[in-house]
């Protein structure tokens, strides 16, 4: 005969153990505990249609992120610098460099750092003082450089792509911190029941050297339901969705409603709240198996939606199909949709490899603008491209005017918004002639050069662009808290600053 006190002790966790000893300590620490989780709740209260936000009036209401994972060469695409042509191999001067850090990879390289001009072409779209500057491997995004807000000036401390990913995504280099998608599921909610807040996708890449984790849409300390869900292009949409052989819809409804009932029962027993999210992500999935199919069919899509984002967008695991699921996501209520394309971390090819990434993403990123903004969505939807870090001005490996690699660079690079706020076409702070730093309105290098934590006008560190992010959403990053171990944590630490001049 079992012993129900030793079975209750084995289930107990060691938090729901501290926490029970905490009582203890008497009505003195609980009246310290409970003012805080009392404005932490207040923080909280939303409303599901965003109307006003949660605590502003907001302008989005969904994010569309456009992650180029590896670290684009923005000097290559976005960051025009014709003085590096009249210096090609030259040196990288000492005083630019300014004892930056720089990665292993070419700290010792023998022909040292060896500036590298692009070798593309690049057009100045409207034409004016504000334009924005496109590469010629871009020609289907340079169509609609007015809808952009290209930031130049974006800047991190991470420069391996791990810890400079987890960093972006997080808020933190160290992995366990919950992601961007899971603050806002856990912050505004969801739009429509029978789909997750919160969709991710991987699109298909020539070049997928970088792994990524699930912990990037992971959830950290937080409940589980504010979980990305991955969204998969062969087999099911979604792994499990599907009922076993021999079981109807009937069947799982009876056997989901007992499991309910039973961990109802365990969650009275033990206060585990994983159990209440178990049971929200059970009746999630029941939910998504009416949805989802629906959702990955694009069969009912027109053939002039397709001819707009190219006949990649027939193909299931296309960057094009991934962005062309995302609107359909976002017209469905869905909030955060992130398409993560690998392979941009070319060292040693980059011109071969960037010309393969920009033919996959190009013509779908422009799509997706046209198509939000063609349907009414674009002034309420956030898009938001970038990768983790930039790359160098400098070559690694040998270098010739066709072929060059470039290193990691996270001082200076470039990302880019549109919609949702953001003012169109316009460019927001620059690098110098050297695409190495940070620069002044005159063009000359900060100094001292921007920090975390210290905001200048015309940067924007990783957690400015969160912040700024979440402020678009009506929500006041200072105020978005999660209490775990003891102190409040946000998803942009103790730093951020919303960059009010790039929004409307």
């Amino acid at each position: 005969m079992s012993d129900p006190l030793r079975e209750y002790e084995l289930m107990s966790t060691r938090r729901q153990l501290m926490g029970r000893g905490v009582l203890g300590l008497g009505t003195a620490a609980l009246a310290g505990l409970l003012p805080g989780a009392d404005l932490v709740a207040e923080d909280r209260k939303v409303s599901s249609d965003l109307d006003g936000g949660l605590h502003h009036a907001a302008k989005a209401k969904r994010v569309i992120y456009l992650f180029m994972s590896g670290g684009p060469s923005q000097i290559d695409l976005w960051d025009y610098k014709p003085k590096l042509k009249d210096l090609f191999n030259q040196q990288l001067p000492d005083e630019v460099r300014g004892g930056q850090r720089i990665t292993g990879m070419t700290a010792n390289q023998k022909d040292g750092l060896p500036l590298c001009p692009s070798r593309y072409k690049f057009t100045k779209q409207d034409n004016n003082q504000s334009g924005v500057w496109v590469s010629e491997l871009l020609p289907h995004t340079a169509k609609v450089a007015k809808e952009l807000c290209v930031i130049h000036s974006t800047f991190t401390e991470a420069i391996n792509h791990d810890p400079a990913i987890t960093y972006i995504q997080t808020g933190s280099q160290i992995p366990g911190r919950p992601s961007l998608g899971a603050w806002l599921s856990y912050g505004l909610g969801s739009m429509n029941e029978d789909l997750p807040h919160y969709v991710v996708m991987h699109a298909r890449t020539n070049y997928a050297e970088q792994s990524l984790f699930n912990r990037l849409w992971g959830t950290g300390f937080m409940s589980s339901d504010h979980q990305g869900i991955l969204m998969r292009s062969q087999g099911d949409p979604v792994l499990y969705l599907s009922n076993p052989a021999g079981v109807t819809s009937v069947d799982r409804r009876v056997q989901l409603d007992a499991l309910a009932a039973i961990n109802s029962r365990l969650h009275d027993e033990i206060q585990n709240p994983e159990i209440l999210a178990r049971i929200k992500q059970h009746e999630m999935a029941y939910r998504m198996q009416a949805s989802v199919p629906e959702l990955m069919d694009l069969s009912q899509e027109s053939e002039k939606t397709f001819q707009l984002y190219g006949d990649d967008a027939r193909t299931p695991g296309t960057f094009a199909a991934c962005c062309l699921n995302a609107r359909r996501l976002a017209e469905r209520g869905v909030r955060n949709i992130q398409i993560f394309h690998r392979g941009w971390d070319a060292h040693g090819r980059l011109p071969a490899e960037h010309e393969s990434q920009c033919k996959d993403v190009d013509q779908a990123c422009a799509a997706l603008i046209l198509d939000l903004k063609q349907r009414g969505m674009l002034d309420e939807t956030l898009v938001i491209w970038g990768g983790e870090f930039g790359r160098t001005a400098y070559c690694q490996g040998k270098l010739t005017h066709d072929n060059y690699g470039r290193d990691h660079h996270p001082r200076c690079f470039t990302t880019w918004m549109a919609g949702g706020g953001v003012k169109p076409g316009i460019t927001y702070g620059r690098s110098d002639d050297y695409g190495y730093n940070i620069a002044d309105a005159d063009g000359n290098p900060m100094t001292p050069q921007p920090t975390k934590e210290h905001w200048t006008p015309g940067t924007m560190h990783i957690h400015d662009l969160n912040a700024t992010i979440l402020h678009l959403l009506g929500i006041d990053h200072e105020r978005l808290t999660y209490r775990y171990q003891g102190r409040d944590y946000r998803l942009t630490d103790v730093h951020g600053h919303v960059i009010g001049d790039i929004l409307v």
